[in-house]
């Protein structure tokens, strides 16, 4: 869930925005394409890092040379030939404006278009599931899929500038409209499926309060890790969602939020998930930055699996073990460094 300022989204929440969202219109049936792989245009991760420069505007949802020039062509793949964006890993189920449908395999459309933030959350959707294949989940014997189903996806479905994920009453993700729409930064996309990897690995995340921020900082912490592991190194990689944040920070560097503000814990926890989950989320990059991401993410997702616990320090520990077992001792010295740093280990 994002949070912007001091709004906080609850699960009461969204099981009143579930009952009070109108029902998707019915769309005629198309003929069916052919393609299991096509073409799109996407933000690689948003046009704020590509172009660098930081005064960019949303000018309500506007296209322009500048942020058409910063679509890059990608392979959208995986997909089932319907001609739809729907495939293993991905669906797009719902939209304000026109679903996205191609027999020609080529999906480009800019950003005025509400097609270009399903091509985005396609293509981010899968990404994702492709690095965690590539780490070995799901893939390698004994290593168990994590959030391998297809993924449900709705784009501008609500009418604030607000995203959640959700496992009820089904499991999907929803991408809000406002300033920004959520879903043409990648980086939005991608801390709603670091919840749909918790959903996925136990129950306990949200259980308490420290859980919740658990999976916040997770969140953040997984679009920066992904966001690198596709697009490259990015000038600013501790500074998140940089264009999806014009519309509500002052600037000039614009953040949602930051993965080195220097908290620690105890001392700074003021039972505010979004503000918490950062001294989660330090301690996750300091350990990536020291050993990688492929040995960093192996410990925190193996760490994840079945955790029955409710405290930063708990899961930390899982961490460490995991390193030590799945890696080896020099990455498990570097987690327990990390946690250290913050305070939630000692």
């Amino acid at each position: 869930m994002l949070a912007r300022s001091s709004f906080r989204t609850t699960l009461a929440l969204v099981a009143c925005l579930s009952a009070a969202l109108a029902p998707a219109a019915v769309i005629a049936k198309q003929p069916a394409g052919s393609c299991t792989t096509a073409e799109g245009l996407v933000f690689l991760p948003n046009p704020v890092v590509t172009s660098g420069i930081l005064s960019l505007t949303d000018n309500k949802d506007a296209d322009s040379a500048v942020l058409n020039n910063e679509r890059v062509s990608v392979a959208l793949t995986n997909l089932d030939a319907s001609g739809y964006l729907r495939g293993t890993w991905a669906n797009v189920v719902s939209e304000t404006g026109n679903p996205a449908f191609e027999t020609d395999c080529t999906y480009d459309y800019t950003r005025h278009d509400d097609r270009f933030e399903q091509v985005m959350a396609y293509y981010w959707v899968t990404q994702s599931q492709l690095y965690l294949r590539s780490l070995g989940f799901g893939v390698r014997s004994g290593w168990p899929a994590i959030n391998a189903d297809q993924q449900r996806v709705r784009l501008n479905q609500l009418g604030y500038d607000n995203s959640f994920a959700t496992d009820h009453p089904k499991d999907e993700m929803r991408f809000g409209k406002g300033g920004v729409d959520d879903a043409e930064d990648a980086e939005v996309i991608l801390h709603e499926l670091g919840h749909q990897i918790h959903f996925s690995q136990s129950a306990t995340f949200f259980a308490t309060e420290q859980a919740g921020a658990i999976s916040e900082g997770f969140g953040d912490y997984w679009a920066a890790d992904v966001s690198e592991v596709v697009a490259g190194v990015q000038p600013d990689p501790a500074c998140i969602m940089e264009w999806d944040s014009t519309s509500y920070t002052a600037g000039p560097v614009h953040c949602l939020r930051r993965l080195d503000d220097g908290l620690h814990y105890p001392t700074d926890l003021d039972g505010e998930v979004h503000d918490d989950g950062t001294i989660w989320s330090q301690a996750l990059w300091d350990f990536r930055t020291a050993v990688g991401h492929v040995a960093a993410d192996t410990s925190i997702l193996w760490a994840q699996f079945n955790w029955t616990g409710t405290t930063m320090p708990a899961l930390a520990q899982r961490i460490v073990d995991q390193a030590q077992a799945k890696v080896g001792p020099g990455a498990a010295a570097a987690a327990l460094a990390a946690f250290q740093a913050r305070g939630i280990l000692p």
